[in-house]
């Protein structure tokens, strides 16, 4: 009776080896060896490749949103005035910014106007809106107070206006211009409603990371804002800025208690849920379909195996009549294809881990390649391609290909275990 032996001993894993180095008389086994090898690598690098781009576009959108926005914004219930009209304003914004800076977990508000205008420049017109805030206020806005990105001194702000890169590039302007602001809310005459029209000087430009924010931002110093927009002695909406932006929701009860039923909370979760439902959904169809790719690669070490066991017939028999159990020849085969699968994991795993880390480089040379254009910031938000490697989707795509290539080694190993010695050596 076969004499059984401890599992994975060393001679399973060096009978293993020498099967996965076939001889020239048994070329398709090690080109469908290569084969798999190749698959595997290319399935698991494009799978951490995707899911870096996908994290990296998230966090850098995410980033652009809570940067350069506020993380909740007070916005005022209608209200009828002394003369019976509806309104929508905070008179009392100085003590409602004060309440709200008390609540804890925040750590900055800011009173705002805000109006939509056109802003003209040497015969050129760019739609715009109009952020009436303070300078102190201004400062605490990451994405805009970034003297790396922004042209000149942010001090200067309240001699003029700051604009966003991509209304400045539009109009041909830079700092020391002037610019037209434009409002159809003007003057009320016998004639009708004349528009509002006064000049600025370009004192602060931004580039926030946004094509939108960039393209249709303006900022003005809050009391000239007030004095624009008619807004004497009132605010339209109050931004807050929290600890933690990502735990909005969980203070925005108590923002609402600390401004009473006159303002309502809205938070920037609120406003882009949509959005972030959507990427929601297609990280998680990207790594179904991506999963599929690995398994697809990984079928390919079945394929392998089946011709590996037929050429090894004769040997699977004498090792048998030699007292090697089912369970040993199970084993070998097994290993057999958790090598290439192990070995082809690894090797995706350090092309994708390089991909990620020198996208810009890649990228850069795929826009020249093409003649430019590849990444179009009016489409995607964003002006470049970002990569953000997290070690859960490392680990996740490892699982995943190495859990696959197990798995299915286990039908054609248990099938050239379960081969009776007999029949193999029958016509040998």
């Amino acid at each position: 009776m076969p004499r059984k032996t401890m599992p994975f001993a060393p001679f399973e894993w060096k009978i293993a080896w020498r099967y996965l180095r076939a001889k020239r008389a048994e070329g398709g086994v090690s080109v469908m060896t290569w084969i798999s090898l190749i698959g595997i690598t290319l399935a698991v690098m494009i799978l951490i490749a995707t899911m870096a781009v996908r994290a990296g576009f998230r966090a850098e959108f995410v980033d652009t949103i809570v940067g350069a926005n506020a993380h909740a914004t007070m916005h005022p219930v209608s209200r009828e005035d002394e003369f019976g009209r509806l309104v929508r304003n905070i008179p009392d914004y100085v003590e409602k910014a004060e309440a709200l800076r008390n609540v804890p977990g925040v750590t900055h508000t800011a009173p705002l106007v805000k109006g939509q205008v056109m802003v003209n420049s040497n015969g050129t017109n760019s739609a715009a809106e109009i952020f009436g805030i303070a300078l102190e206020d201004l400062k605490n806005i990451p994405r805009i107070n970034d003297p790396e990105t922004a042209l000149g001194d942010i001090e200067t702000y309240e001699r003029g206006i700051a604009l966003g890169s991509g209304i400045a590039l539009e109009l041909g302007v830079s700092l020391g211009d002037k610019v037209k602001l434009i409002s159809p809310d003007g003057v009320k005459t016998a004639f009708g409603v004349s528009p509002r029209v006064k000049s600025y000087e370009v004192t602060y430009v931004f580039t926030a990371g946004r094509y939108d924010i960039d393209r249709t931002r303006v900022y003005m110093p809050f009391e000239e804002a007030q004095l624009y927009f008619n807004r004497e002695g009132a605010a339209d909406v109050i931004e807050v800025m929290i600890e933690k932006p990502e735990n909005v929701e969980k203070i925005s009860s108590d923002l609402q208690s600390a401004t009473g039923p006159t303002l309502f909370v809205w938070t920037w979760q609120q406003a882009s849920q949509g959005f972030l439902r959507a990427l929601d959904i297609e990280d998680n169809v990207m790594f179904v379909l991506l999963s599929g790719l690995v398994l697809v690669a990984s079928m390919n070490i079945v394929s392998g195996l089946i011709m590996l066991v037929k050429n090894k017939g004769r040997d699977i028999g004498i090792l048998r009549t030699m007292g090697l159990t089912e369970g040993s020849i199970m084993r070998v085969f097994f290993l057999c294809g958790a090598f290439n699968g192990t070995i082809g994991t690894v090797c995706g795993v350090i092309l994708g881990c390089l991909f990620a880390l020198f996208i810009d480089p890649i990228f850069a040379f795929v826009n020249a390649f093409s003649g430019g254009g590849v990444w179009d910031p009016s489409i995607r938000g964003i002006y470049y391609l970002p990569a953000k490697l997290q070690m859960v989707d490392v680990l996740t795509a490892v699982g995943l290909s190495i859990g696959l290539s197990f798995i299915i080694t286990l039908f054609p190993a248990w099938r050239a275990a379960r081969m009776n010695p007999v029949e193999a050596l029958r016509y040998e």
